[in-house]
């Protein structure tokens, strides 16, 4: 749909911050007082230029909209404290806008309506939970041959968590390679579960005139999960407004909300540096390794399947990635050279077909109890994470127009192929 578009300006908000430096000059006093900074603001920061900086900025809990992999600086959301715990480890953080007021602005005029249950005007080429339900049934009413409908569990507020398996015999577990696709982890990233809904697409509709899809679903057993994180994704765009929103929606016991699930997972969880105990960051891991409802139903589920190779798709910075995220090294415990190598070349090669820069998970910061080191280590799993379009953007990375996801799904159907190519 042909729609005005909202950047957000960080020029303006730049403009407007000035604008926080108050009254107290034009009242008569002697000197500028600067204004409170926001309860949450957006910063630009410098001084975090490799993955050991990029760790340490991250541990302290703020949010990451962009990690400034182009050499540029960071931009992170954080709270005033933060802020300061960052400059005394001596980053520089200039303060560029207020996040909420950034997200309205992302949002667009007719936000807040209470009432609303879509994605802000403009953007409703976008699936909700209900949309994205009905599109996978869809698929199966048209498909019943090719699919199978089935259910990872629920999640915290009680939604259903499905997977569509797509095989020649889908109601059959044949002796066929397993490949297992997953989408929107962290809530705000819903171009992921337009990534899961076209793969369901190009491997129902094709069959039968793709004479390379119809070879894959005739000789795979393929598993797609288009949201694993529904109660976050939905609280999203709850009033027809963006919220920024990362984590689950499961209460902490200090009043808080919400468990960053790709923290959660049970192998390395909590290891190395690569999450927070801390309620309030974004990359809080939960009290215990499996305490997100949705992490114990996939990580149970996993058990019950004989998986070969696996995708997490995210948004963004357009990368493939590989594990270990929890160490830099790349041959350690559970990681042979040979195990690397072959991770490494296969990540290289989808790279090559959808212009992503190829690189071990930990190139980008260190993280723990993410479920591609859970789908390795715990199983062997030939496990990637795909970090979408776009490659940089702070909020509007997260929220690309409707018009990209149709370019940016497509975009990884000759990766998506080299997986299922790479399986035996």
């Amino acid at each position: 749909m042909l729609t005005k578009r909202r950047a957000v300006g960080l020029a303006a908000a730049t403009a407007a911050v000035a604008l926080l430096v108050t009254t107290a000059w034009q009242a008569g006093a002697q000197e500028p007082t600067a204004a409170p900074a926001p309860e949450r603001g957006v910063y630009q920061l410098t001084g975090a230029s490799d993955a050991p900086a990029r760790t340490q900025v991250v541990s302290s809990g703020v949010d990451v909209l962009d990690e400034g992999l182009d050499g540029t600086a960071m931009q992170v959301v954080a709270s005033p404290r933060q802020a300061d715990l960052l400059r005394a480890k001596g980053y520089r953080l200039e303060l560029t806008g207020d996040f909420a007021k950034l997200l309205k602005q992302r949002s667009g005029p007719g936000a807040k309506d209470v009432h609303a249950n879509d994605f802000p005007a403009g953007d409703e080429g976008y699936h909700t939970y209900d949309e994205m339900k009905a599109e996978v049934q869809q698929a199966t009413t048209d498909h019943a041959a090719i699919t199978q409908l089935s259910s990872v569990g629920q999640s915290f507020e009680g939604r259903d968590i499905p997977v569509l398996k797509i095989s020649d015999n889908a109601a059959t577990d044949e002796d066929e390679p397993e490949v297992l696709f997953t989408c929107n982890m962290h809530a705000r990233e819903h171009l992921t579960t337009e990534m899961c809904l076209h793969i369901i697409q190009r491997f129902t509709d094709g069959y039968g005139t793709d004479q390379n899809v119809t070879n894959m679903v005739d000789n795979r057993e393929i598993f797609v999960v288009p949201s694993l994180n529904p109660d976050g994704s939905e609280f999203d765009i709850s009033g027809g407004e963006y919220q920024g929103w990362r984590k689950n929606r499961q209460p902490n016991d200090d009043g808080t909300v919400g468990t960053d699930i790709n923290r959660n997972f049970s192998y390395k969880w909590g290891c190395c540096g690569g999450s927070s105990g801390s309620t309030s960051a974004e990359d809080y891991r939960g009290p215990s390794a499996g305490s997100a409802p949705e992490v114990a139903a996939i990580q149970n589920w996993v058990q019950g399947r004989q998986f070969k190779a696996h995708i997490d798709f995210h948004t963004f910075s357009e990368l493939v990635l590989w594990p270990f995220g929890h160490t830099y090294d790349e041959v350690t415990e559970g990681m042979t050279q040979e195990e690397y190598d072959h991770f490494k070349d296969i990540g290289t090669q989808m790279a090559s077909t959808n212009n992503y820069t190829p690189e071990q998970s930990s190139g980008l910061y260190i993280t723990d109890g993410d479920i591609n080191d859970f789908m390795w280590g715990t199983h062997k799993v030939l496990s990637y994470c795909f970090e979408m379009y776009p490659s940089d953007g702070g909020i509007d990375g997260f929220y690309p127009p409707d018009e990209q996801i149709v370019p940016q799904t497509t975009r990884n159907d000759a990766a998506v192929d080299i997986l299922l190519n790479n399986v035996a």
